[in-house]
């Protein structure tokens, strides 16, 4: 069998390698193994965290929410109930900026959505 020189095909793989961990501290970006398994470890982390960012920022646009609505003497339970009901499609994050830039908006919008409601309560038991 003959002899295969993987030097340049090895030195390629670990500079990809060497590259990805240059911000890492101490042995994580000087050490192939540990650098590897340091690399291994950050995706995993960046992996989960990704879903986990999502969860923390619909937590943060619910609060922000229900901190305005409560304000105005109602409950970010009974928006977003009134918002299915009248139909309009707003995600969370719309009223969240709406809650920090504008206030006032936001109470012209929950105020038109309530009366808007009734208004299709009383069509309806009619």
């Amino acid at each position: 069998m003959t002899r295969v020189r993987r030097g340049y095909i090895a030195r390629r793989r670990r500079t990809k390698i060497f590259l990805f961990a240059s911000t890492f501290r101490g042995a994580h970006s000087r050490l192939t193994r540990t650098t590897t398994q340091q690399k291994m470890r950050a995706l995993v982390s960046a992996h989960r965290d990704r879903g986990r960012q999502k969860r923390d920022f619909r937590r943060l646009w619910i609060t922000r929410i229900n901190a305005v609505t409560r304000e105005n003497r109602g409950s970010y339970s009974r928006l977003i109930h009134d918002l299915y009901k009248g139909q309009l499609l707003l995600n969370r994050k719309i009223p969240a900026q709406l809650a920090i830039s504008n206030r006032n908006c936001l109470y012209m919008i929950s105020n038109e959505i309530r009366s808007a409601t009734k208004e299709i309560g009383r069509n309806s038991s009619e």
